[in-house]
């Protein structure tokens, strides 16, 4: 576990763009938990980016599901906000998402319902900077820890 503080948005972007690099392309669950504007979105913007996605990298708000083709094999991004039961995610085909990486936006409203995390990602305002806090669960979550 680490602790990184950001001073602003192209770090976040940075901290996006390290998890991307360190992925292999083996199956991933990412929790990413924060509040409302804390950077989520951001960094899996940031994240996708690395992974050669072009174009509009929209946020899974009200689609709640966003798959991306990467070269190293699918993304799914979601974001569970608008969730208000963890019952509602078997309408999301959670087990047709395949076994690429997975970015979970608001993980705490799925539930038991979800696959566990790998890594988990919390970021939070801190004044005038953003406190991140990334928390590996498992050996494929320390894989996915960005160096240096």
């Amino acid at each position: 576990m680490s602790t990184v503080h950001t001073l602003d948005e192209p770090a976040t972007t940075d901290l996006g763009a390290a998890i991307a690099a360190a992925w292999d392309g083996a199956p991933a669950v990412v929790y990413l938990r924060g509040p409302l504007g804390a950077g989520k979105t951001t960094l899996a913007r940031a994240l996708l980016r690395e992974l050669g996605v072009r174009g509009t990298v929209r946020s899974p708000t009200y689609t709640l599901v966003e798959t991306y083709p990467t070269p190293r094999g699918a993304v799914s991004h979601l974001d569970l906000y608008r969730i208000a039961d963890a019952g509602e995610l078997e309408f999301l085909g959670l087990r047709d998402l395949g076994d690429g990486l997975m970015l979970i936006e608001w993980p705490e409203r799925g539930g038991s319902a979800l696959p566990a995390a790998d890594l988990e990602v919390e970021l939070a305002h801190a004044g005038a900077q953003r406190s991140v806090r990334l928390s590996a669960r498992t050996n494929r979550g320390r894989a996915l820890l960005p160096t240096a």
